[in-house]
Parts: structure tokens; sequence; C-alpha cells
């Protein structure tokens, strides 16, 4: 069966291909929801020295980790060295105060390939054959102010003389429930070099908290099978090939190693590590049985050799588990090249494939079970100490609502192993070229009544779920829908889409719309606040906290959110309209909010200020202060570029269809003329007769767009800068009561401890902003044509079509982390091995973001998340010969 037909079986819901899959996370320590402290110091609380022996309450964590959809059952790898103080079992990173940029995995490892029923994944860790240097990595990174660069393994000896062991896991599916497992250990040193491997498998702990203490059960059968029992999961088989032993104990806390008190219990979490590191064999149970197993192999590999070992996990069992191993997984690796051939079949270059392939490998292998019920986690357990009483008005105790026990796109399984609001509606935009059936289950998702507020707000993340993201789930639904539609249509070239799934994610996002009118718009004057919104350190203010100076800011980048909400709401309605009337009337709703938003920016409640600087050519944001007095904050950031993704154009044919919009649009024209002519082009048709809503009008877009296409400013090799180049040597400064607070150019990470410090806004390269304006420049150009032409880069005298601006920043992007002439991938940087070891080059992590100047990446390491973008960039746009191009083509090129 090839993947296209589990992908339909799974979307008709005839086999749950997605039972199984990469839903473990990297790290379950240090999160918020195994978090009972006081004061909310998630990352002392549960450090990672706390993980080996400690049972978790709410998910589990570990390398190359695969379980089913509810986490009852966990299989990971672990491994060791014989020279490490700890068995190798989850990711090592450092806590945001131990890392001089915020938290930080210190680890080498790559997701190198998966489909989207998991039928087949892989991935490579990179473990050293000396002692991993944790102690080092530490202490330099500890030492090491913000202004350095951060230190990571590969900046230590642990690769010197390739001593290091790839080790390759892979798993196959025989079918929903048959899973195999193959481990292959690539020792590259010079040396035979050997190694304890120690495939785990496990049960989610839900006996010790007092609400079911039946407990599952593993046992082994014969030496190379254990029996496992669920009740909820039902009974299958593990099976090892020449496994050296079976290891056992129980998936419980050692609560003598940990706070020197017994529990009276004998077998614990810690029981192989104690094993093996320390010789305590009596840490195992001798019955071989527990919630907790481990297969060991202890290995010799010859140097520059590989060893092979073959494991399975199956429902029904079988007599002869590995007969037919090595066809099967010789068939998902085939399979999995002929998905991937036929997407993409437009890309000729090979390197741009394998990229946008392990793009899309890191979104699916950065899935992740996720568990929280927030009255369950501020009430305690039944069987645990009661929490402080405090938590019951600390953090998310007004989102008390909320129950998640749900797979969730992540931005990352270690840096960020909780859902992002924001980053998630991105995400889906990707998963939509190869699983659009997951993609809008995420949106949906999000969106249901234990996520969303009964107030129609969205949780932002477990952090601080009051928090406010900007509001792109509009768009993602759309662009989601769209792309959904054009793959249907290739099967049946009138189907119309996914309607049911639009109308239903349309209901709930006028709940979330409604809640931004009356919570984030404090004058009711159409112009909105919304605090830091995704940006973090964007601005001279920490944009979440109360303002020094009192009042509230205008912020350009809330109102420009607000305007594109309104226009993608609209034009979801204008698509439900023409199969049910009664939108036609919340589509002009949209249509006059949108023009009520653009008019208010260039006239904040007829006062004569607006949020557009015409002597600069930009949007700021406007400080209002308790005394009345307006004072534009004038940082020219990403902030002002945002007003550009305001922006939609409707053609004839669509207005033909919504006779009563029209109509509508025609009253509301003639009344209000004066709107009309200032936010629109309305009145002035455009190429084939369309129409553009937009809140920049040629004049200003073309200021816009200058400075945007000025190296010296945003314009970097690599994509927009979110920050102008020009506040370098020439930061902006706001004087208040004494203080002097200043925002300079920073291409790289943060020298601010604002949001925890391990991100920056201040002039770095970030995908989400960056995809949007190459979106909103095509949908510019569909309406001005090739007649309207731009300088790029300015100052440059090169003339090009705002579509040959789009195509430009998408190379630029692309550019990161394709190899240039010299064989160099500027996300590298300065790392020789990453450049030019064959066991490097082209291993690729997508990172959080991209350095201004030298497009090095940085952040989350792990990322992938909205960064897996890069793979819709690559993704060719269908040419449109005819000219204009009509609304049914210009869709078919999304």
């Amino acid at each position: 069966m090839n993947e296209k037909l589990r992908i339909e079986e799974m979307v008709g819901r005839v086999t749950k291909w997605r039972l199984w899959g990469p839903y473990l996370s990297e790290r379950q320590w240090g999160t918020v929801r195994e978090d009972y402290s006081e004061n909310g110091d998630a990352w002392n609380y549960f450090p990672h020295d706390h993980a080996r022996s400690r049972a978790y309450r709410w998910g589990e964590d570990g390398i190359a980790g695969l379980c089913d959809e509810e986490q009852r059952l966990c299989l990971s790898l672990a491994l060791w060295n014989g020279r490490d103080p700890i068995l190798k079992e989850r990711p090592f990173g450092l806590t945001n105060s131990e890392g001089n940029h915020g938290e930080d995995v210190k680890e080498v490892f790559y997701y190198l390939d998966a489909t989207p029923t998991h039928s087949y994944l892989k991935m490579v860790y990179k473990y050293p054959q000396r002692a991993y240097p944790y102690d080092w990595l530490v202490a330099e990174n500890r030492r090491r102010g913000r202004g350095e660069p951060e230190f990571e393994l590969i900046n230590t000896d642990a690769f010197d003389d390739d001593r290091y062991f790839d080790v390759f896991v892979e798993y196959a599916k025989v079918s929903f429930d048959d899973v195999l497992m193959q481990i292959t250990v690539a020792n590259r040193g010079p040396e035979a070099a050997e190694l304890h491997v120690l495939p785990q498998i496990w049960f989610r702990n839900t006996w010790s908290w007092g609400y079911d203490s039946s407990k599952p059960e593993l046992r082994a059968v014969t030496d190379g099978e254990i029996e496992i029992r669920n009740d909820q999961l039902g009974a299958y088989r593990f099976y090892a090939e020449s496994a050296t032993r079976w290891m056992f104990t129980e998936n419980e806390t050692n609560t003598e190693r940990l706070y020197d008190s017994p529990s009276g219990k004998r077998y614990f979490k810690d029981a192989f590590h104690q094993a093996l590191t320390h010789g305590r064999t009596d840490a195992l149970n001798p019955a071989a049985k527990g919630t907790k197993a481990a297969a060991y192999y202890r290995i010799m590999v010859r140097a520059k050799g590989e060893t092979t070992i073959r494991l399975r996990l199956s429902r029904e069992g079988t007599d002869n588990p590995f007969g037919d191993f090595d066809r099967i997984l010789k068939a998902r690796r085939s399979e999995a090249d002929e998905f991937y051939a036929d997407l993409q079949q437009d890309i000729q270059d090979p390197d741009e494939r394998l990229i946008q392939r392990q793009a899309f490998a890191g979104m699916i292998w950065t899935k992740q079970f996720y568990y929280y019920d927030v009255p369950q986690w501020l009430k305690g357990d039944p069987a645990q100490t009661p929490p402080p009483p405090a938590r019951k008005y600390g953090r998310n105790s007004d989102w008390t609502h909320v129950n998640c026990a749900d797979v969730i796109s992540m931005p990352s399984k270690w840096e960020y192993p909780w859902f992002a609001a924001w980053d998630l509606a991105f995400h889906t935009v990707v998963f939509a070229l190869i699983d659009p059936d997951f993609a809008k289950q995420q949106l949906v998702l999000i969106t249901r009544e234990w996520y969303m507020h009964p107030n129609g707000q969205l949780p932002a993340y477990e952090w601080a779920f009051g928090d406010v993201n900007p509001p792109v789930h509009g768009w993602a639904a759309w662009r989601v829908f769209q792309i959904d539609r054009k793959q249907r249509r290739q099967q049946n070239p009138n189907d119309p889409g996914d309607l049911p799934f639009l109308e239903r994610i349309f209901h709930k996002l006028l709940l979330n719309f409604t809640w931004w009118v009356n919570r984030k718009d404090a004058q009711g004057r159409n112009i909105f606040q919304g605090g830091f919104l995704g940006l973090d350190n964007i601005g001279v203010f920490d944009r979440s906290a109360p303002l020094p100076t009192g009042g509230y800011i205008n912020q350009s980048d809330g109102t420009s959110w607000m305007a594109m909400y309104s226009l993608n709401l609209m034009r979801i309605a204008l698509e439900l309209a023409q199969h049910n009337h009664v939108y036609e009337d919340i589509a002009t709703k949209f249509f006059e909010h949108f023009l009520g938003i653009a008019s208010a920016m260039t006239n904040i409640g007829d006062t004569g200020i607006g949020l557009w600087n015409d002597e600069d050519g930009f949007f700021y944001d406007v400080l209002n202060l308790p005394t009345g007095q307006n004072i534009a904050l004038k940082i020219r950031s990403m902030v002002g570029l945002i007003p550009l993704f305001a922006v939609e154009t409707l053609e004839p044919a669509l207005l033909n269809r919504v006779p009563e919009f029209a109509q509508r649009l025609e009253w509301y024209l003639n009344y209000r003329p004066d709107l009309a002519a200032l936010v629109s082009r309305w009145r002035e048709p455009g190429s084939g007769e369309r129409r553009l809503l937009s809140l920049l009008r040629g004049h200003r877009m073309k200021l816009l767009l200058r400075r945007m296409l000025d190296t010296s400013e945003f314009l970097s090799d690599y994509g927009v800068r979110a920050l102008s180049r020009a506040h370098l040597d020439q930061p902006y400064t706001f004087h208040w009561d004494g203080q002097v607070l200043a925002v300079r150019y920073q291409p790289a990470e943060s020298e601010s401890a604002l949001f925890g410090g391990n991100s920056n806004w201040r002039g770095p390269i970030w995908f989400p902003t960056n995809f949007l304006m190459v979106e909103s420049l095509q949908k510019f150009h569909h309406y001005y044509g090739d007649d309207f032409k731009i300088e790029c880069p300015t100052g440059s005298g090169r003339y090009l079509t705002i579509n040959e601006v789009a195509e430009e920043l998408s190379r630029r992007l692309i550019r990161l982390f394709l190899k240039n002439e010299e064989g160099v991938r500027p996300v590298f940087g300065e790392y020789g091995r990453f450049q030019r070891d064959p066991h490097f080059e082209d291993y690729l992590h997508f990172y959080e973001y991209f350095h201004g100047d030298t497009g090095r990446g940085l952040g989350a390491s792990h990322q992938t998340g909205w960064t897996g973008l890069i793979a819709k960039l690559l993704q060719p746009r269908a040419p449109c010969a005819e000219k204009p191009c009509p609304e049914e083509l210009l869709e078919e090129m999304a």
C-alpha cells in the first residue's frame, strides 16, 4: 500500500494510521505542567537532575520517541558510552537561567524523514564516545554574557577525531498497530568502541495520583518477547532480536534518592541508570515484570563500522517477528521516496528537495501528546501533597476550562514543548501540503471549548495562557482551505472544498474577533493595543506590562493584524455566502470594520494624529499618555511593515455571485466615499476589473517598500530584518523620569532579558513575518499587474514587478539553507564541521530565527515549527498563462 492510500484510509476513518506516532516530548522536566511550586519556578521545581528518578505527572519524554495517541505506552532510545555519569535517556540542555540566552538544548540530532501517517520515520542522534561534557556546557554558558555567542556541544571536544556514534532510529509500520523499530549504530571513529543500547518501553504513570490505582504490566515471556497488558490500549507484544537480556523496573519516583525519604517500594524509574552506571543490579526487578522495561544490548562496533538492532511492537503478535522485517522496512522507505517524488516533481534542484523533505520530517517529528487539565493541576491530586494555596490565584488560574489531552504540533519538543497559538497557525499551512486533514484538525482544536476561553480569547502558551498572540488563525484557516481544495480538485475539478470545516472554524473565529474588539480597543476607536503580540523585545517598553509612563500604546501591529483579520473573515464569509446567502451580511460587517480600522490608522479619533508618518514613509506605534499627549515611537521595525499584510483582492466574478454584498458595498461606498478614497482602490479598477482592499494605496506602499527593500535598513541577503539596521548607529532612545530607554539593532541573540531573553526581534530574520510578506506582495501584484514596478534593492537602479520582489524575497529566505557556490550553507555559520563533514553537511536544523547580516541560525535549534514554512516557499507556484490571471487560476497557484 502506498502512502497516499494510507492517507485516504486515515481521512476516511477506515484505519487509524495515526494511532502510533512520534508524540513523545523531548523535555517534560522544567515545564509548567510539572510545576507545583508556590512561586511558579518551573525550571527549579523539576530540574534535569530529577528527570531520571522522578515520575512525571503530565507526560513523558525521551530520544527518538514513539507512543500511542493518548501516550499510554511509550517507546524510545537510551544510550550509555561507559563514561557518562548518567544514562542518556533524554536530550540534555540548559535552563532559562543557565543559558546566556535562555534555555537551550545542548545536543546534536536531526529529523531526517517522515511520512504523514508515520508509516516511516527516521532520525539520527549523535552520541560522543568521550564523557558527555555536562559540567563544561553549564559552566561555560553561565560564564558568558548576553553579548557573546552560545557555547554548544559542537564547540567542545565531543566530536574530535570523529570519536562519536551516529545512532539512526527508523520506525516502519506493518499496519496501524504493528510497528518495526530499527536502530543502526555507526561508529565514526578510528577505533572500535563499545556502546550500551537500551530500547526502552514503558507506561506513562497513571496510577500514582489517587484516581485509578490499577497498574498496567510488562512481563517477559521469552528471552526475546515481552507481553504488554493495558486495559485501555489492549494487549501488545514487544520483540527484541538477540538482546543481551531484559531489564525491568517501575515508572515510580525514587524518593530516597531525591528527598532522602524511603517510600517502601523497591523498583524505581532510574533503575537502568543505577544498574549500568553504578553496578546496582539489585535495582532491577528479578521477576522480569514491571511498568518500565528495556532490551539491553552491549555492542562493540568496529572502527567506521555499523551494527544493527531490530525490534517490533505488535498488537496481534507473531511467531516470526523478524521474518519479513527487512522487506517491510525497505518497502516503507521506498514508499516514502515515492510520496515525496510525486510532491516534489516540479522541484529540479536536489538540494532544494533535500531541504524541503527534511523540513516536512521536522514538522511531523515535532508532533507531541500534550496533557494539561488546569483545574486538576491547580487543585492537586488526592494521593499527593496538596499544592500551596497561592497557586489557586497564580498562573493560568483564570483558565479553568482548559483540559488538554491531544496530539498537537509543537514549535519544538525541547525548547518549546507546549503549543503556542500563533506558531500553530503557521504550522497548519505547511501541514496542508502533505496532510490537510491534520492541518484542519489542529485549527479546529485550538478553537474548541476546552481551549478557547468562554470570552473568546485563544490560549497563548502554558507559561501564560492570557498573553496575546497575533490573530493569524483566520488567515491560516483560509489558506489551509485553499490548499486542501486545490488537492481535492485534482480528483474532482468541481469540488467546492471542505465547506463544513470552513463554516465550523469561521463561527469560532467570530467569537475570537469579538473578544479582540471588546478587550483590545481601549477607546473604541478601531485602534488596537494587544501587548507584546509575539514580538517579544521589539519595542522600547515591555508591551505586555503596565507602561512606566502610564497610559497605553496604540499599536501599529495590533491594529494592522486586526485589519488583516477583518479581511480574512470577510473573504471566508464570501466563500460561504456563495452556498448560503446568510453570510453576505456578515461579509459586509467585516468590510465595514476594515474600513473603520484603516481610517483610524490615519486619523485616530479625529485628532489629526495617525500611525502613518508621511515624512518618514512609515507606520509607528503611538504612545498615549494619561495627559492626553500622543507621542510617536519612531522605531523602524517590523511593527511598521505589518500593515502590508492587510490586503485582499475581489474579483468581478465573485461579486456577481454575492449580489446582496455587492449592493450593500455600493450603498456604503456612496454614503462614505471618504473612507473608500482613503484606504482602498475600490473605485479604481485594477487589472481585469478586480478591486483592492488594503491599508496602503500605491503612493504609501511605494514609500514603505522603499524602506523595506533598502539593504542599509530592512533588506538582508537572507530576508527582511525585524528591525532596521539604521538603528545600529542611530539607536532609538526614549527619555522618561530620568531614565534613558534604547532600542539598538542587534542582528543575533538578544542582549536583553525581556521575555526570558531567548528570542530577539531587534534585528534577526523571522520566517512567519517574512512568509506573510511574500504572500501579501503576491496579492498586491495580482491587483497592480506588471506595470507597477519598484526599485529592488533600493538605490540599485533595478526595477522589478511586485511579484518579482516577492520571488526575490523567497529566494533570499531559501538561500539560508542552500549550499552556495562554495558549498557553504549560511544557516551553519562558522561551524566548519557542519559545513564540510559528510556526516553533517546535509543534515539540517530549522532554527527559530536567523542572524540579520550573516543568516546564521539562532535560537531554538530544533524549532522546525514556523521555520518549516521553507517547505511551502520551495513548492513551485503553478504559472498562470492568462493575463490577467482569474481568481480560480490564482488559487491553483496557491
